[in-house]
């Protein structure tokens, strides 16, 4: 089940042999034809500074960049790595779907096919549409709910990221959080992240800190007659990993339900990562739509959005509510995330993940210690976040508890990690990810790298 790890080196790099020479350039050639150099702000390096590594290959649980140096990933492109780069199976699946044509602009027998293994894994969505991203699924959801009740409002969660819909970027998480003002982290008003998206836009869109049930409860008690849907990263993954408390999606379930309004759990992040079937199998609460991308597209552009089937059913051209896109269910795209999700439907994938995940955590929570830098872990399956707070151990449930962490420590360690061999999100809030392509030497390696970077991280202090 693991991927082929050869081109991982067993030796650590040093300062005196590490360079990225070939970045730098490639960057700034890159900035001239492209806004930052890059295609998402998330790759640019915006919150720890430096310049952004270029990668030329990836193998198993190894990237190589083009200046030759070999990096542990824990990236896994923001997730749906989670087979490993170039892993045979999906290689395999994708050669052979490419030699059949790359997109056609018709169906195929292979949406049916990956629709069904999806479906069997979500109890109580019965209906399916793809489409090509995370953002599509959750824009798409929102119109969806809108258009079903005949409400004008959504909510989300302060530091909750779905994606760049006008609608939801509010007040959101991922690269809005890691690039914004400190001065705006803590100001709770709906206004738009961003020039272009409307005052007019922003304001029908509610907003509730992440956990606080209490908050939901108000906030439906003045407008529940008027919201559409709550929409909530099931786990936020998007402010650094945050587990749901207990009791939290149970009683946002409780209250939607109670007030006639769609519950949709975005799951591009955690659908088929966290469990097979996602957060909402693993804390047993069924929303009204899941939105997935990531790991059902195995490293491909693709999302979905599902539900029951006379909710589905309202979206064209069946009924009234349209939706389309050419590449929708493109046939590399369903080959790649079938052949992803029948590694994952092997026995002990999910324990595998989860086993080395946890043995990660409890080395690096052990190498923090032994260097006397305060952090807090936290972890859901394959999904992790180190946190750098005031006390060892801390809590962090919520947004204002995220955004008080020492974004200035992770960017001394981000830097000396890289630096000794270990990739991970250049933000503080951001996930990192573990993949069936990690094995132990993979962990042990990383952890020594890390004691090194917690040693680094102090200095710098």
């Amino acid at each position: 089940m693991m991927g082929n790890n050869s081109i991982r080196s067993n030796n650590l790099m040093s300062d005196s042999t590490y360079s990225i020479s070939g970045s730098e350039s490639a960057f700034l050639k890159a900035r001239q034809i492209m806004p930052g150099g890059v295609n998402s702000p998330a790759r640019a390096f915006g919150a720890v500074g430096g310049t952004p590594i270029f990668i030329k290959q990836g193998q198993g649980c190894t990237l190589t960049d083009i200046d030759g140096n070999n990096y542990i990933d824990y990236v896994g492109s923001f997730g749906p790595m989670i087979a490993g780069h170039a892993h045979e199976q999906v290689v395999a699946a994708l050669s052979k779907a490419i030699g059949r044509g790359t997109s056609y602009g018709m169906p195929t027998e292979a949406e049916s096919q990956l629709a069904s293994l999806i479906l069997s894994a979500l109890p109580g969505m019965e209906m399916i549409r793809f489409v090509n991203s995370g953002t599509e699924a959750t824009m798409s959801a929102v119109r969806l709910a809108r258009g079903a009740t005949g409400r004008k409002y959504i909510v989300k969660c302060i530091g909750g990221y779905h994606g760049h819909v006008d609608s939801l970027l509010v007040r959101s998480g991922s690269g809005v959080l890691t690039l914004a003002d400190p001065a705006q982290r803590n100001d709770d008003s709906a206004q738009p992240d961003t020039p272009g998206v409307l005052t007019e836009t922003a304001a029908c869109t509610f907003l509730v800190h992440y956990n606080d049930l209490d908050g939901a409860r108000t906030l439906f008690e003045r407008h529940g007659g008027d919201i559409a849907a709550f929409i909530v990263e099931p786990v936020a993954g998007n402010m650094g990993v945050v587990p749901p408390v207990d009791g939290y999606l149970a009683g946002l379930r409780e209250l939607c339900t109670k007030q006639g309004a769609l519950l949709i759990f975005d799951e591009v992040m955690t659908g088929f990562r966290v469990a097979w079937g996602g957060a909402q199998v693993r804390y047993d609460v069924q929303p009204d739509i899941t939105c997935l991308g990531k790991v059902i597209g195995g490293g491909l552009p693709v999302g979905a959005y599902c539900g029951g089937r006379k909710l589905m059913q309202q979206i064209s051209p069946v009924g009234p509510i349209y939706q389309a896109g050419t590449l929708s269910g493109n046939p590399i795209a369903m080959a790649a995330g079938q052949a992803t999700l029948d590694l994952l439907k092997e026995e002990n994938a999910y324990q595998q993940l989860d086993t080395l995940a946890s043995d990660l955590t409890e080395g690096l929570l052990d190498a923090a210690s032994q260097e006397q830098v305060p952090v807090t872990i936290n972890r859901v399956g394959s999904m992790l976040t180190v946190f750098f707070t005031d006390e060892t151990g801390a809590v962090v449930d919520n947004y204002a508890r995220v955004t008080s962490c020492n974004t200035a420590a992770f960017s001394r360690f981000f830097h000396a990690l890289l630096k000794g061999g270990v990739v991970i999100p250049p933000s503080q809030y951001e996930a990192w990810f573990v993949s069936l392509a990690h094995d132990n030497q993979a962990i042990e390696q990383t952890i020594k790298a890390a004691r090194n970077a917690f040693a680094a991280t102090k200095k710098g202090q």
